[in-house]
């Protein structure tokens, strides 16, 4: 009783000093406290700089040293800017969040899809955080998959703001038994999912060509899809200033088409790769994304 009420009373301290944090106003969040989290983060902190730049190097070996700095000092920007987005989503108003991200023809999209459950695969790229507004626009169910956290506390918060505007969180290990139960009660879902991250230890390696190396996908996407003959659509983010972006859907698998082993996570490696290269601070460069090797076997 005592443990469970003192969980409570964190969990209300935390969410309330994140609501109050999220009432100041955007110019001071998004400029004054954004530039002070960028110095601490980059300037101080020096956060995973090794990382980052051992990422950049290899994934642009064309650009010479004065393009990477560039591309590396918007880069803590753009994670400075993360976490207010973070934070900010606990308490953003439908009207802020509207403004922040505008979906691209959406009715047209909605129409495409219209008696179908299908897959947004998506990236951490630019504030990926604000696809949680689409059940604003969409009739169908949003499901946002998510890796389940360790702290309860930010358990709890986290699925808390991210179902604010009815996204409905999913834990990773719970996705297909979810998907299987909607089929079966003929529910139609978009099912979110960040598909840019590295697999789990364990899973039969995925090897695909991606920034000019050998790169393990998570295949789980192209596993759904083909399973329930879900169409999937590339999320492609744009960002037009500090906190106002845009989405446009791109299909890369209708749901119907004869594809071979692996071709449908080919084709996001791919739209992934083009996104990177029009902006490529927008993308999570502090991730370990290569870890993982790829050696050849010599036959």
């Amino acid at each position: 009783m005592l443990k469970k009420a003192w969980f409570d009373i964190r969990y209300a301290l935390l969410l309330s000093g994140c609501w109050l944090f999220g009432q100041l106003p955007t110019w001071l969040l998004y400029h004054i406290f954004l530039d002070i989290i960028y110095f601490l983060t980059y300037r101080v902190a020096r956060y995973r700089i090794a990382v980052v730049r051992a990422n950049l190097r290899t994934a642009f070996p064309e650009k010479d040293k004065a393009e990477l700095l560039t591309i590396e000092r918007k880069f803590y920007l753009q994670l400075a800017e993360v976490f207010i987005d973070t934070i900010d989503i606990i308490s953003i108003s439908r009207r802020a969040i509207e403004k922040r991200m505008k979906f691209i023809d959406v009715q047209q999209h909605e129409d495409e899809v219209r008696g179908k459950s299908w897959i947004a695969a998506m990236a951490h790229y630019g504030s990926w955080e604000y696809f949680i507004s689409y059940p604003l626009y969409s009739e169908k169910s949003i499901v946002g998959v998510y890796h389940r956290l360790h702290s309860k506390l930010f358990e709890k918060l986290y699925r808390y703001s991210r179902s604010r505007f009815g996204t409905e969180p999913v834990s990773m290990h719970n996705t297909m038994r979810y998907v299987i139960e909607s089929v079966r009660k003929g529910k139609q879902i978009c099912l979110g999912l960040i598909a840019d991250q590295s697999p789990r230890a364990g899973d039969k390696p995925n090897w695909v060509t991606f920034l000019g190396q050998q790169t393990d996908f998570y295949i789980g996407p192209e596993k759904i899809a083909l399973r329930f003959k879900m169409p999937v659509y590339f999320v492609h983010i744009s960002k037009h200033a500090r906190a106002r972006y845009s989405i446009r859907f791109e299909m890369i698998y209708d749901g119907m088409e004869a594809v071979s082993e692996g071709e449908i996570t080919r084709r996001y490696a791919a739209r992934l790769e083009e996104m990177i290269r029009e902006a490529p601070w927008l993308w999570m460069w502090s991730h370990r994304r290569w870890k993982k090797k790829h050696f050849k076997t010599e036959k």
